[in-house]
């Protein structure tokens, strides 16, 4: 319960100019939250105008279909990887974030193959133009993963790229195609952007139950 309490109290603060930062530690020590509480809260909530910008820039799931996108690899498929291990919070902008922090520790498993999975049955059902997958290229084995999605693209029918890249956010905000990311920094700079794992949902349904909401 502290957790809602919390986040309630956070978004109180955000909407009247407070910075996240700030909101956040000092919430978080009221309740004696501890470090993962606090990035989970972090991640998850948000004031009420940028939420509200964020859910009305989202392109329409069917916007993806003959059009060209830009898909911010590991952000997507870690946040896909979340949604099945039931670890994914569907937060007050209405993106679908993972809160493993696991990034720059990123390995691939079992799961990394079932979430790669869907992603390209939901690509293959929607049809684009092109496909870019991107890559941090200082995360290790990052050219093995671009080489096996470069595999997935050519079995799928698809056409397009998986290539790393030094500089994956600046590349994402100039690229002027539709971008699918779940970081809320790269949504409020580039041009046109979809939400892509909702998307995703939304096509398979049972994923939906996957979903913590208890934040909302």
């Amino acid at each position: 319960m502290s957790l809602v309490n919390a986040a309630s109290d956070i978004r109180f603060l955000l909407d009247r100019g407070y910075p996240q930062k700030s909101a956040v530690g000092f919430v978080c020590a009221h309740y004696r939250l501890d470090v993962k509480s606090r990035y989970l809260l972090s991640r998850t909530v948000l004031a009420r105008e940028m939420a509200e910008r964020r859910q009305a820039k989202f392109l329409p799931c069917e916007k993806i279909e003959g059009s060209s996108i830009v898909i911010d690899g590991y952000n997507i498929i870690i946040g896909m990887e979340s949604i099945l291990e039931k670890k994914a919070y569907l937060c007050d902008d209405g993106v679908i974030r993972d809160v493993k922090g696991a990034f720059r520790n990123f390995k691939v498993s079992s799961n990394t193959e079932e979430a790669v999975r869907f992603i390209f049955v939901f690509l293959e059902e929607m049809k684009p133009e092109n496909v870019v997958f991107l890559f941090d290229a200082q995360i290790s084995r990052s050219g093995m993963l671009a080489g096996r999605l470069r595999e997935k693209l050519a079995e799928a029918g698809l056409r397009g790229e998986a290539r790393t890249s030094r500089h994956v956010d600046h590349d994402l905000k100039r690229c002027g195609e539709i971008v699918a990311s779940s970081d809320g920094v790269i949504i409020d700079e580039v041009e046109r952007v979809v939400n892509f794992l909702r998307c995703v949902v939304e096509r398979f349904k049972n994923l939906e139950r996957n979903l913590n909401k208890s934040l909302i």
